[in-house]
């Protein structure tokens, strides 16, 4: 086909791929998804691509850690269209995103400072001075669903889930079969809840919640926020790596202009009537 990577000018899809440790049907699927964009064709059919879309194909890569497939996708369609205040809102709101991680991981670290020590399950199964009335006005020594759920802000069949997980164990009331939740119960539901709303999947905190119970304290989950404090910081580097690389994929759009702008505009809407 002529021109090849060495001249800069014309990139084989085989040439976008070898550099980036993809296979050429990712950059060809890249392509069809508006990821990069539309390529022109040789008089033999074969795409053509140009530095353009390797630009487009770092500034992709880039993105993805920081933001996520799925968003990265949407940052660069929106840029391949013409949108680029769309790319920017998405962007935005990302950067929202980390903020609120942020914000739980710090809700996380103080709930874990204000959970009491647990008081140790008597032989009998009941644990704690705290006592709820059930039905008759008999004492249970724990905490119904209801209430608890309604404490945490989320729905029974939630509890019940983390239950069949084994992040929680309510024992049972031997007289009405509800579950009651002691104060090591509590602390759990506790902990699952902030864990969950860090981002961790219920088969991560499930190990968590078994060496908070095995060590009597909360110590095992030190390394876990550490390593959550190491992802958010992660993600905000890759954030300044994505921006940087997509700034000079727009950068380099801008500066074709003209003719070029039009031409990217009009293929990305050929994609999509195809």
């Amino acid at each position: 086909m002529g021109r090849n990577l060495q001249n800069g000018e014309r990139l084989r899809p085989v040439d976008l791929a070898r550099g980036h440790g993809l296979s050429t049907q990712a950059v060809r699927n890249y392509e069809e998804a508006g990821i990069l964009p539309a390529a022109d064709r040789t008089p033999h059919g074969y795409r053509a691509y140009t530095p353009l879309h390797a630009r487009a194909l770092r500034a992709f890569l880039a993105l993805v850690p920081a933001h996520g497939h799925r968003t990265a996708s949407a940052i660069m369609r929106a840029v391949n269209r013409g949108a680029a205040d769309e790319a920017l809102r998405l962007i935005d709101e990302s950067h929202a995103q980390l903020l609120d991680d942020r914000a739980t991981l710090r809700a996380v670290e103080s709930a874990l400072r204000d959970l009491e020590p647990a008081t140790p399950r008597e032989p009998g199964g009941r644990s704690g001075p705290t006592a709820v009335s059930g039905p008759g006005g008999r004492s249970t020594g724990g905490m119904f669903i209801g209430p608890l759920a309604g404490r945490l802000g989320i729905r029974p069949a939630t509890l019940r889930a983390w239950e069949r997980a084994g992040l929680v164990r309510p024992r049972r009331d031997p007289l009405t079969g509800y579950r009651v939740y002691d104060e090591a119960d509590v602390r759990d539901a506790r902990l699952a809840h902030q864990l969950r709303r860090g981002g961790y999947l219920l088969e991560q905190i499930a190990p968590l919640i078994a060496q908070v119970r095995a060590a009597g304290g909360l110590e095992p989950l030190e390394s876990a926020l550490g390593d959550w404090h190491g992802r958010l910081s992660a993600r905000g580097r890759a954030m300044l790596t994505g921006a940087a690389e997509l700034d000079a994929y727009l950068r380099e759009v801008e500066s074709r202009g003209g003719h070029d702008g039009r031409r990217m505009k009009e293929m990305t809407g050929e994609r999509r009537t195809r």
